[in-house]
């Protein structure tokens, strides 16, 4: 965190007490910290994107805008890009409306990828261009580094004379210099050279999307935190970039962040965020996030405190009947799923909240919280603040973690935590379930909790402990599993499972719409009584027909999930 330099005046020593103070907050919470505007702007400018992402079609002047939006928003939050209605992140759209209605934003609007009026506007932020070898893609990916630790824009050798028009000339020249060059080379030429200087609470991994594909939706946050990118494999089939990417995790601050994703091409899932567990760090995945870079300066209005929709009090206690009671929790980000489609409301349904967004992207959960229909409930994960595995994480470096997750918790009101770890499988192979050690943990961390839930696909891992519970879920639902196939299937189950009460824990994947689960549910032949998560728990707090257990150290484990 950069600090201005104090005057000298009668109250430095109040000043020098005052900054100290705030490290020791920061040390005490092991989190970053982001600069917020002390209100949304007046104005703001908003530039339309196009649909194509291809490398070789619109990503050059998409990285050359979101460059120029990381270093016109390093100051104040003055650029917001519109992304196309079917980007990943769908409340892009709706999103524009809030800021607007609810924080009194108006944009003035560019022309669709419009680069020349942007450079025209906020070309007085950079002091040149990074040229990127248009032949190379991770050249691209290095680019981003070089922009935030050099104050430059993003171009290719086909802008140079739009980036001259406006005064901006190279400063660094990529071309020609990785060309045959494996990515572990390509990369340790740029840490060698910029690493020293960029930032060690947030690091990049350009991944997601590869080959002909980029979309580098959080590179104007990564840029604007001067972070370093690269898009390194966490497969041990590739121990150079491995190695290269152990180095990079090892020298960041403890629980700082990594943001972006895994690529594609290279590694896993599991792979990247076991890895990252590792080293205490903290995944925020979703290499496309965008406007972070604006959104994060948007303070939370005056009026707005953060309200879930709570069924029950920590000390109620309920009374569950001989009956099957059905919890339905959607994860995976609530702006990547549908909860701008119809039908929400319409029964009773869970959705997990990324709680580090509670500074990153306060408007974002603002807009969610506000917009949330009495049916809708909110739950703290994945594992924490963040996306981690917690069988990774090393038993010193959890409660650090466990210290940020209950503060966040608490300010976003929310009393239940999610839990998945892949460290040693998936919902296809390998384990999924939690050891008692580990269940220890979470219990005592998070005394506040009214329970915990776990899995991703179905998982084993159940417990109770002074009426609070920790479920694992029974059933996973597919995005392309068709609706009377998932209802035989939860049949099944429900005859496989004669004991009454039964505590039937659904996970549903975010594509899934509320409707198919509706529909899903009204197919069952047995009455099925469809209810929120605080109210699931307390039930299956009072009735243990489920059975207790942990994960075995002869349980099969698969470590490239």
């Amino acid at each position: 965190m950069s600090v201005p330099p104090l005057s000298r005046s009668p109250s430095l020593a109040r000043s020098l007490a005052l900054l100290a103070g705030c490290f020791l907050a920061i040390a005490a919470f092991a989190q970053p910290t982001i600069t917020q505007a002390a209100r949304a702007p007046a104005t703001a400018t908003l530039i339309p994107l196009s649909e194509n992402w291809r490398m070789d079609g619109d990503v050059p002047v998409h990285a050359l805008l979101i460059s120029l939006q990381g270093l016109a928003n390093r100051t104040a939050p003055r650029v917001y890009l519109e992304y196309p209605k079917n980007w990943q992140w769908e409340i892009v759209h709706p999103l524009v409306g809030f800021l607007e209605k609810r924080h009194g934003v108006k944009f003035e609007r560019l022309g669709l990828d419009d680069a020349g009026a942007a450079l025209e506007r906020y070309g007085q932020y950079a002091r040149g261009v990074v040229v990127w070898d248009k032949h190379v893609r991770s050249s691209l990916i290095v680019a981003f580094t070089i922009a935030g630790v050099e104050d430059l824009v993003v171009v290719n050798e086909d802008q140079l004379p739009l980036a001259a028009a406006h005064g901006l000339k190279p400063v660094v020249d990529l071309r020609g210099k990785f060309t045959g060059q494996p990515d572990h080379v390509v990369y340790q030429w740029a840490y060698e050279r910029y690493f020293d200087r960029c930032s060690r609470d947030y690091y990049v991994v350009m991944g997601g999307h590869a080959g002909a594909e980029m979309q580098p939706g959080i590179a104007d946050f990564g840029i604007q935190q001067r972070a370093f990118f690269t898009d390194l494999s966490a497969n041990p089939q590739h121990p150079e970039e491995l190695a290269l990417l152990n180095k990079i995790l090892g020298r960041q601050n403890p629980a700082s962040i990594v943001l972006g994703w895994h690529s594609y091409a290279k590694d896993t899932e599991g792979q990247h965020t076991t890895l990252v567990g590792n080293y205490g760090l903290m995944m925020e995945g979703l290499h496309n996030l965008p406007n972070v870079s604006f959104t994060s300066q948007i303070p939370l209005t005056p009026d707005f405190k953060f309200a879930n929709n709570h069924h029950v009090a920590p000390a109620d206690t309920l009374k569950a009947e001989p009956k099957v009671y059905l919890c339905a929790v959607a994860t995976d980000s609530m702006g990547i799923g549908t909860w701008t489609k119809p039908g929400r409301g319409k029964i009773p349904y869970t959705w997990q909240v990324l709680m580090n967004w509670v500074w990153m992207n306060p408007p974002a959960l603002q807009f969610f919280y506000e917009d949330k229909l009495p049916n809708d409930y909110f739950i703290g994960g994945l594992s924490g603040p963040g996306y981690m595995y917690p069988k990774s994480i090393p038993a010193d470096k959890f409660p650090a973690l466990a210290a940020i997750g209950r503060r966040l918790m608490a300010q976003l009101d929310l009393r239940v935590l999610e839990i998945m770890d892949y460290s040693e499988g998936n919902r296809h192979v390998g384990n999924t379930d939690l050891p008692k050690e580990l269940v220890d943990r979470y219990y005592a961390e998070y005394p506040d909790a009214l329970g915990f839930i776990n899995g991703y696909g179905s998982a084993r891992t159940f417990d109770l402990r002074d009426g609070r519970p920790f479920l694992s879920y029974e059933y996973y639902l597919s995005v392309d599993r068709p609706e009377d196939e998932a209802a035989a299937d939860l049949e099944e189950l429900i005859q496989l499972n004669p004991a009454r009460p039964y505590f039937l824990l659904v996970h549903v994947r975010e594509s899934n719409t509320i409707e198919k689960v509706a529909n899903i549910i009204g197919r069952l032949s047995e009455p099925v009584e469809v209810v929120p998560l605080d109210v699931f728990l307390k039930l299956a707090a009072g009735a243990k027909t489920y059975r207790t257990y942990h994960r075995l150290p002869t349980d099969p484990v698969n470590l490239n999930p």
